[in-house]
């Protein structure tokens, strides 16, 4: 049973959208036993379908109600003095930030009873897909890989569209954020989550956000995206101590722990063990700079050279050089238009499913031809969802691909899953994502193999 309250002045809460899909974490790596069945939310039960990730102060799981609609829910266990802070923190910071296109959606918040009688505060939110920190372990994993194969050194990182995306879209976030007051204070790849619907990363997890100049806990960041100056607070605040004069971090700190996020993505290097040696804290610049040295063969110097720039004014040890979230928006390096590796578009769903290795050149010239094929691929493709939209294009870019619009990204999740490895025609199917936005209006990228 739970008693519920809206985050939405009017009362009324939106209805998780049905595309909403995965958030991050890994539901086999924790004990599924203990984790609730179902919760009663706004009047509705919701199916508790796995939990995605534990801490010490709260769960997360992946729920659904009916078929189509699916959320997350954060429950918070009772802190050591059993009041519910985390919990009021949390929610309190969310409510004043709702509205950004870069930052998780609460739909509302409520009060969870067990059958045991434990109620347990929640809140209610948007189901988010893959993070930062699963695509980093997938391009490390594809990397060593590609070095097997090829018997040499090989890029390991991600590509300069997606790490540019990346990029834009939290800087938007912590720019909203800044302005707002807000320090996020624990910003890493777990808490940056593609949203396959918006087509977009998000900023998650406002456990330990803070309003700047009022800050509540001492202890901030997490090892490896921890700023010098929250390193130092956190050294002083475990033996009983403050620095004279502190008023506590400043925003400052989210741009060092994206400088960090931002290094690891195009390098595809952890650099936990780097950032906390003494060469890193004697010269961080030397070691940015030999980073990309090391890259530089594969990829375009002039970009590379605005990427490495941007990242090393983010990881000034001076907090007062690091500039602001608005002026790094800036940087000559969001300029420049890129086009996405066809592994970006297997790591990031959209609801737009691009099929390819399916039609030869001679059929798209025969026009009784092209149109059975157009009717035979919408009536396949309809029985994995609602198909919106189906284009095979005549001529480059994109040409003999076959392009499908479902209704939303969770249909075109489960039409690439069974369509991939299929054979049609003696041939196998290759299933990639495509960028809702580019289709919509009509620019159909020629992928980097």
């Amino acid at each position: 049973m739970a008693h519920c309250s809206s985050s939405d002045p009017s009362g009324k809460i939106p209805r998780p959208d049905s595309s909403a899909v995965l958030m991050a974490g890994s539901p086999g790596s924790v004990d599924q036993a203990m984790k609730p069945v179902l919760f009663e939310i706004f009047g509705e039960i919701w199916n508790v379908q796995a939990r995605l990730g534990q801490g010490v102060s709260a769960s997360v799981y992946r729920v659904s109600s009916g078929r189509t609609s699916t959320a997350a829910v954060k429950e918070f266990l009772a802190d050591a003095q059993g009041g519910d802070y985390g919990y009021h923190k949390e929610r309190s910071v969310l409510e004043d930030i709702q509205g950004h296109k870069n930052i998780v959606t609460l739909y509302g918040v409520f009060t969870n009873h067990s059958h045991v009688g434990v109620a347990t505060r929640c809140l209610l939110l948007e189901l988010l897909d893959v993070s930062v920190s699963e695509l980093l372990v997938r391009a490390s994993t594809q990397g060593q890989v590609g070095s097997l194969q090829s018997g040499g050194a090989q890029q390991q990182g991600h590509s300069m569209w997606l790490v540019q995306h990346c990029a834009r879209d939290i800087l938007e976030a912590l720019a909203f954020l800044h302005r707002e007051g807000y320090v996020h204070a624990d910003l890493k790849p777990r808490n940056v989550l593609w949203s396959a619907d918006d087509e977009c990363f998000k900023l998650i997890d406002f456990g330990l956000s803070f309003k700047e100049g009022n800050q509540d806990v001492k202890y901030i960041q997490t090892d490896g995206y921890r700023a010098p100056e929250a390193e130092l607070q956190n050294s002083l605040a475990q033996v009983g101590l403050e620095a004279e004069g502190n008023s506590g971090c400043s925003a400052t700190v989210d741009l060092w722990s994206l400088g960090i996020i931002l290094l690891e993505m195009y390098s595809g290097i952890k650099l936990k063990d780097t950032v906390r040696s003494p060469e890193w804290k004697d010269n961080s610049a030397a070691i940015v700079d030999h980073i990309f040295a090391s890259n530089s063969v594969v990829c375009p110097a002039i970009p590379v050279y605005h990427l490495r720039d941007l990242i090393k004014s983010m990881l000034h040890n001076d907090p007062k050089h690091r500039g602001t979230a608005e002026t790094a928006l800036l940087s000559p390096f969001f300029s420049i238009p890129f086009a996405p590796h066809i592994e970006d578009l297997v790591l990031l769903p959209s609801p737009v499913l691009r099929l390819l290795n399916l039609i030869d050149d001679s059929h798209l010239h025969n026009e009784e031809e092209y149109e059975d094929i157009l009717e035979d691929m919408k009536e396949e493709c309809q029985k994995y969802g609602s198909v919106v939209s189906l284009l095979i294009p005549k001529e480059n870019p994109g040409k003999g691909q076959v392009f499908v619009e479902y209704a939303n990204a969770g249909d075109s999740k489960e039409a690439q899953r069974l369509l991939t490895g299929r054979t049609f025609d003696r041939k196998f199917v290759v299933a990639t994502f495509y960028p809702l936005s580019a289709y919509k209006r009509g620019y159909l990228y020629q992928t980097v193999q």
